[in-house]
């Protein structure tokens, strides 16, 4: 018996099935979020940080195409930096230190004051299927929702395991009731399950810190956000500090002399784990030579009762978690809240999606988040909100919505799943991106933002303060082109006080802002120019890195004329001759519908592609 009709369901309520939600409702469709419970709605297990290295860029990206997760973030934080400051502007992102209570607070509201959007707490337990096409979910408690479209985004909840030391059983992140059948059923349709493992290490009391023995790390002095549209309101002085201590030689032998006893080594764990997001027995073992290694405390929630020890995610015993937690300064006398532990669950390959991250095998079913094979938080937001937003772009017949490699780091997250899968949780780095020049911290809203109008996403409170941030732009560029720096005694006293040549001539404002040694606020502060800063790094990005931009630009053409070469959905793979077997097999699973798309799929050879623009050109007429 059906209880309700919706136009999509949501399975899950963690980042993906957050920002899924509400880029349906916001839409316009009617909506349902299932999920096992509101406490854990937007949930972070692991460490409350939202950002980092490329991550920061892709919560810049969401907040610009309409999403939450940066504003929460904003709203929410207990400190805040940019990183990778004293590096090239393609590799700095913020990364923000959030409060594990109050985000998923503020998250609950937004979603509870959402119109179109209705909450269900309950777990998802199989999928109504006809034909291959999703027709609905039925739920644990015996309720059955139709669906025009469903979207799971289950994290770490499917089929999940706790681990620690010999133990193991079942459960999420917190010990609560996992999804039990909803892997079943994803089987029963043909969906190939896979199985992954990450970990996250113990709590500590603040009060059982010796602060005297750690180093104190910061936040940045001058305001920062994620988002793109509205100031900062916080006080950079009141930001929570985190502190940095290290592991050392009697750490790393306790860990030598019991890894029998940990869950990871002792073949308990069966699922793959994040290689750039080891546990502290990894790092000492495959990291031998080393003598320590960072370990960052940092605070968790606003109240400062708990700290998280940040590098340091363990599958030990608890009594050996005690143990080597005392070997190190400042924790000698530190007081555990809560033990670090792994969790197996079950993920799907992701090269079974299209680039839409629907189903291949069962249409107008879309999946986002950690069931994807991802790990960390903004990876499941971005995929959240491209899934909301092309679930209801297929149930209006419209064409998907697809960002390509050169336009944001989310287009390169999900090219990456869908042509190369995974073989671990997936984790973005700035190094997957070769456009990242382009895809910037600083840019993120002149990329993104007028897609996410398009799309019905951004309000006309945020596009006209976007379309104000275009006229700023324009305005400092035309100053620059069109005054000029004059070769007088106080100017040349400017240009010496930044370690400069003095100048034999005039020069353009514009060609001076070129010498590496010039920054552009130095030098509007000079001439009592009144400037925003968010504005003149954009601009002063583009004119310092201006020759870069144009190769990197001219690499993206490149790039697009192999993506305007489509490959017929109808191709027979088996009848292209003198491709690689591997290249044959991955094209069939795969499907790709272009050449670009082809020619980044893992496993395929250059050699592989020619032959194929052979095949087309005879058999197509494929230019």
């Amino acid at each position: 018996m059906i209880n309700m009709k919706y136009d999509i369901i949501v399975v899950g309520g963690g980042h993906a099935g957050c920002e899924a939600s509400l880029a349906c409702a916001r839409m316009g469709k009617k909506t349902l979020l299932i999920t096992g419970n509101f406490k854990n709605i937007a949930d972070m297990p692991c460490n409350p940080s939202i950002g980092g290295s490329a991550k920061g860029i892709v919560v810049r990206e969401i907040d610009a195409l309409g999403g939450e997760m940066g504003y929460n973030a904003d709203k929410t934080h207990l400190q805040i930096k940019m990183l990778n400051t004293k590096k090239g502007p393609g590799v700095r992102s913020l990364r923000a230190q959030g409060c594990k209570v109050n985000y998923p607070k503020e998250m609950l509201k937004t979603l509870q004051n959402q119109e179109n959007l209705d909450l269900l707490e309950d777990l998802a337990k199989d999928l109504i299927v006809d034909n291959k096409v999703i027709k609905g979910i039925k739920t644990e408690s015996g309720k059955e929702f139709e669906c025009k479209a469903a979207i799971l985004t289950t994290g770490t909840y499917l089929n999940s395991d706790i681990l620690c030391g010999h133990e193991s059983y079942k459960g999420g992140p917190h010990g609560e009731k996992n999804s039990m059948y909803l892997s079943d059923s994803l089987q029963k349709n043909g969906i190939k399950i896979i199985r992954l493992k990450t970990g996250t290490p113990p709590r500590i009391l603040k009060s059982s810190i010796n602060f005297d023995e750690v180093t104190i790390e910061e936040g940045d002095k001058e305001k920062l956000t994620f988002s793109n549209f509205y100031e900062a309101s916080y006080d950079p002085k009141k930001q929570r500090p985190c502190y940095l201590t290290y592991t050392n030689k009697e750490t790393h032998k306790i860990i030598m002399d019991n890894l029998d006893k940990c869950a990871l080594y002792s073949g308990l764990i069966k699922g793959v784990g994040p290689r750039y997001c080891p546990s502290i027995e990894d790092k000492v073992v495959k990291f031998n030579d080393k003598d320590r290694h960072q370990i960052f405390l940092e605070p968790e929630r606003s109240d400062d009762i708990e700290y998280y020890v940040g590098g340091f995610s363990t599958t030990m015993p608890h009594e050996i978690q005690e143990q080597l937690l005392h070997t190190m300064a400042g924790l000698k006398e530190c007081v555990i809240t809560k033990y670090g532990y792994a969790i197996e669950y079950d993920a799907i390959d992701p090269t079974q999606l299209n680039m839409n991250l629907e189903s291949k095998i069962i249409e107008n079913l879309f999946t986002a988040g950690q069931i994807n094979g991802t790990s960390g938080y903004e990876e499941a937001a971005a995929q959240g909100l491209m899934a909301g937003i092309n679930a209801v772009l297929k149930i209006d017949n419209k064409e998907p919505f697809i960002l390509k490699r050169n336009e944001a780091y989310i287009g390169v997250l999900i090219d990456d799943l869908i042509n190369k899968g995974i073989t671990e949780p997936y984790r973005l780095l700035t190094s997957r991106a070769e456009f990242r020049l382009l895809l910037r911290h600083d840019n993120a809203s002149l990329r993104l933002t007028e897609f996410g109008r398009k799309l019905g996403l951004i309000n006309d409170e945020k596009y006209n303060i976007f379309k104000n941030k275009l006229k700023e732009i324009d305005k400092l560029n035309e100053y620059l082109n069109n005054n000029y720096f004059e070769n007088n005694k106080e100017n040349n006293k400017f240009l010496e006080a930044n370690n400069s040549s003095k100048l034999t001539g005039k020069v353009k404002l514009s060609e001076l802002i070129k010498r590496p040694e010039i920054e552009l606020n130095s030098l509007l502060d000079y001439l009592k120019y009144d400037y925003d800063r968010e504005i003149s790094e954009i601009v002063e990005i583009n004119i310092k890195y201006e020759g870069y931009i144009k190769k990197t630009q001219n690499e993206v053409n490149k790039m697009l004329k192999l993506e305007e070469k489509q490959i017929p959905e109808d191709i027979d793979y088996n009848k292209v001759r003198n491709i690689a077997t591997e290249a044959r097999q991955k094209f069939s699973k795969i499907r790709p519908l272009t050449i670009g798309q082809a020619s980044r799929i893992s496993g395929v050879n250059p050699s592989d592609i020619t032959m194929l623009l052979v095949y087309l050109k005879k058999e197509y007429n494929n230019e």
